[in-house]
């Protein structure tokens, strides 16, 4: 009969106006199978319309969240990041990995991505982000690849000793990529949550004012009134030169019968260091993401957990009291556990608590700012090549000869450099992105001045610009602040990153509620 052949139309099209088009032109042998036939299309269009609302109301309200791992193990003989000098890895302690994350509110997906690298150039971010869109469909405006500042990871960026090897550069793309391509293949169904807990006793500012008439002699000749890390019991200081954040905020997604798929946190904390000469480490971050995963149950999954930590506005921010007394030394890796296991106890504590979303909107927002390079004068050049002709070992030991070389390499830069500023919307929360190591301050500001409820900013996220100091910091001066590829951005930058990544929260607020 004709309406078998009706039935499998539909099926295969779902195409109400293709059955009325064929009933019209088919012949029936009786007027029974014509009636069954125009019967059959009654049901198949009711039913047609019934199943097409009920998906677009679904498709408005279905949030979907994957997440995956990809391992960026660097091979052993090759560079390590984070010291003035040259290193090279000897041994893997931990491998380092790529922890990705995408969300999807039925209209927008977001993807996010941790390095355990100590900083990465841009260039190389932005490869791998379209490499990944080109998998995924997902705009690489909505994604934010980010550095966790690890010291003993794997040389992504070129900073005083430390050169890059140009296969795991290419190496990196491929690999950052595939955490996000894999983490929207492994999309699902899933609720979402958020929320901030606090732990201060692991975060102080390692920034200290020195006492009035007290000043230290900084690479360029100059004095300066705050030091970075200035000892233990010192008499020359008054006190810390900034505040600190010991905010936790957490965000956690789970499927819909309630398995974890992924925890990312966010601490305002530098790194912790602690490790063997030549050991490859992921620092505290890759501690706590294991740690978190056995705390909620989630180590042993497949798909597998993924426990991420990103690093806050953590500039001038270390886990080392200068106020106090020298602390007892501890072993090798024995501090990172330490603040790995509180920071996540305070995590498994909000995460207990959490109210999870079925549906919430999502949202990005970025923008490229110029900015200006501070380079040197032709007297400070002049003076830096002296240095460097009259330095004794060519590895550059001293720290003057360092900066020396530095300075150099900056007379080569271009006049200005483009940053990439980011805002991502989840729900009534938000997330800012900047690259560069920021300062404590900028993030508060931020999270105080944030037309949303709870907000919070990763720093070394799409590429790497060095230390943004408020302009009070570059008055006084301290290492941050010494001219070099690692702090040179102008001095009025974080004013303007500032302003921008207020402007584009408001930009997601105000689409978001007129949206509603």
């Amino acid at each position: 009969m004709h309406y078998s052949i009706l039935l499998s139309i539909y099926k295969t099209t779902n195409n109400q106006n293709m059955i009325l088009m064929n009933l019209a032109d088919w012949n029936f042998k009786s007027k029974l199978e014509k009636y069954l036939c125009l019967l059959l299309t009654l049901v198949f269009l009711l039913a047609g319309v019934g199943n097409l609302t009920a998906q677009n109301e679904g498709e408005a309200k279905i949030f979907k969240a994957g997440a995956a791992l990809s391992v960026i193990t660097p091979k052993i003989g090759t560079s390590i990041n984070g010291n003035f000098q040259e290193g090279f890895t000897q041994h893997i302690h931990d491998d380092t990995h790529a922890r990705g994350l995408v969300l999807d509110d039925g209209k927008t997906r977001i993807a996010m991505v941790t390095l355990d690298l100590c900083m990465i150039y841009r260039e190389t971010v932005d490869n791998a982000k379209k490499r990944a869109e080109e998998y995924t469909g997902i705009p690489v405006e909505n994604m934010m690849i980010s550095a966790i500042h690890t010291h003993s990871g794997g040389t992504a960026c070129a900073v005083f000793g430390s050169t890059p090897d140009p296969d795991y550069l290419l190496f990196l793309e491929e690999r950052a990529a595939d955490a996000i391509i894999r983490a929207n293949n492994n999309l699902e169904p899933a609720k979402i949550g958020w929320g901030v807990g606090q732990e201060p006793s692991e975060v102080f500012n390692r920034r200290w004012k020195l006492k009035e008439g007290k000043t230290f002699t900084n690479p360029f000749g100059g004095e300066d009134k705050v030091r970075m890390n200035p000892g233990f019991e010192n008499p020359d200081l008054t006190g810390p030169a900034g505040p600190i954040d010991p905010e936790v905020p957490i965000i956690s997604v789970q499927s819909l019968s309630g398995e974890p798929i992924a925890l990312l946190a966010n601490y305002s904390l530098h790194y912790v260091g602690g490790t063997r000469s030549g050991d490859i480490s992921a620092d505290y971050f890759g501690m706590f993401a294991h740690r978190i995963g056995e705390m909620i149950g989630a180590d042993r999954q497949s798909p597998e957990f993924v426990g991420i930590m990103t690093n806050g506005t953590s500039g001038d921010i270390n886990n080392i009291n200068f106020g106090g007394p020298a602390p007892k030394p501890m072993g090798k890796y024995e501090k990172m556990a330490v603040v790995a296991n509180k920071v996540a106890a305070e995590a498994y504590k909000v995460y207990q608590s959490i109210t999870y979303h079925d549906w919430v909107p999502l949202a990005s927002a970025q923008t490229e700012v110029t900015l200006g390079v501070r380079k040197p004068d032709a007297a400070e050049l002049e003076r830096a090549k002296k240095l460097i002709a009259d330095a004794k070992d060519p590895l550059l030991l001293k720290r003057d000869e360092l900066y020396a070389r530095e300075t150099i390499f900056l007379n080569d830069y271009p006049d200005q450099k483009q940053l990439i500023l980011q805002a991502i919307q989840i729900g009534d929360m938000a997330i800012t992105a900047v690259p560069c190591e920021v300062f404590v301050e900028i993030g508060l500001e931020i999270k105080a001045k944030s037309p949303f409820k709870q907000t919070f900013s990763v720093s070394l996220a799409n590429g790497y610009n060095g230390y943004l100091p408020t302009p009070q910091h570059h008055e006084w001066g301290g290492y941050e602040t010494w001219r070099a590829r690692s702090s040179y951005l102008e001095v009025n930058a974080s004013n303007v990153i500032t302003s921008e990544l207020l402007g584009l929260l408001d930009k997601l607020k105000s689409s978001s509620v007129t949206s509603r």
